[in-house]
């Protein structure tokens, strides 16, 4: 008995002891960490309303800077490169070119080129003409290289036409076919493409509605001379003296009679009677084409007389 009393003495001290050591310790609440965690902090940075605009610049950036693309390149700078060639090609070129070549010329200037396109863009075509017809590639080069500026200080008059002058001479340049590593027909291409971009340019109704003042051309090779009423009447007058004095010469010269030819030998004598029945006819010949070119001056003059009105 008294040991079962010791035993129950002894525990009932334990859990007294215990009990006082527990309730000593404070009770233990869990409650939200008031520490952010990493992943608190990241929701915490995106939802504050002071780090949205960083975001929204960036993305503004983003959306309004497009993948970077080539601009277009001008067509007139096609064409300045498709002239940039060796200084000795146009001399290179075959027979048959050359005579394509001045055709190509011919079709770039022909006509009141001047009146049409601007005294500037004007002479520039002149000049290139010209260099084409003696085969200066150096020159032409230059000089076309001048047409950008030119062209865009023209008036869209003088576009137009000086589109037009481009894509009759550049269908010149295409009939030449391949040659070389294709020169000819990237020139080709890059003038009838400039040449239609300008002519379809729209034409002041203002100017359409003045009388246009034509200047005709009359080219002769490398000869180029403005025709006017007073030129062509000059012309007339030139042309008139010119065949009045070969009729004299050959009324002269049939004035000697055959019978006063007096020459050693008959072969002298066949030789001087040929040579005097030459004489008649290019005489004759003589006066009937400067009359048939007085009278065709007179009426031209009169023509262009009339059109200046």
């Amino acid at each position: 008995m008294a040991g079962a009393a010791g035993s129950t003495l002894l525990r009932t001290g334990i859990g007294l002891k215990l009990h006082s050591i527990y309730s000593s310790i404070p009770a233990l609440v869990f409650h939200p960490n008031p520490k952010p965690t990493l992943l608190s902090s990241i929701s915490i940075h995106i939802n504050n309303p002071k780090h949205k605009h960083p975001f929204k610049s960036f993305a503004s950036l983003t959306e309004s800077d497009p993948p970077s693309s080539l601009p277009s390149q001008d067509p007139l700078q096609d064409l300045v490169g498709s002239f940039e060639l060796p200084d000795d090609y146009f001399k290179q070129l075959p027979s048959d070119l050359r005579l394509d070549l001045n055709d190509a010329a011919f079709d770039l200037s022909k006509g009141p080129v001047i009146d049409e396109c601007g005294l500037e863009l004007g002479e520039t075509l002149l000049n290139i003409t010209r260099a084409w017809e003696a085969a200066d590639t150096s020159t032409s080069t230059t000089l076309v290289g001048k047409l950008p500026m030119l062209v865009a200080s023209a008036s869209a008059n003088s576009k137009a036409a000086f589109g037009k002058r481009l894509v009759s001479s550049g269908r010149r340049f295409q009939s030449m076919g391949q040659y070389g590593d294709g020169e000819l027909q990237k020139i080709a291409e890059a003038m009838i493409t400039v040449g239609k971009l300008y002519s379809a340019s729209p034409v002041s109704t203002a100017a359409n509605e003045q009388p246009a003042q034509e200047t005709r051309m009359f080219k002769f090779g490398e000869l180029q001379v403005a025709l006017t009423a007073d030129k062509a009447y000059i012309g007339a007058v030139i042309a008139f003296t010119f065949g009045l004095l070969s009729w004299e010469l050959s009324q002269g010269i049939q004035s000697i009679p055959e019978s006063s030819l007096q020459y050693a030998n008959e072969n002298a004598l066949m030789l001087a009677k040929s040579l005097r029945g030459a004489a008649l006819a290019v005489c004759y010949a003589s006066t009937v084409l400067s009359a048939f070119t007085a009278g065709g001056l007179v009426l031209l003059g009169g023509q262009l007389k009339s059109e200046r009105k």
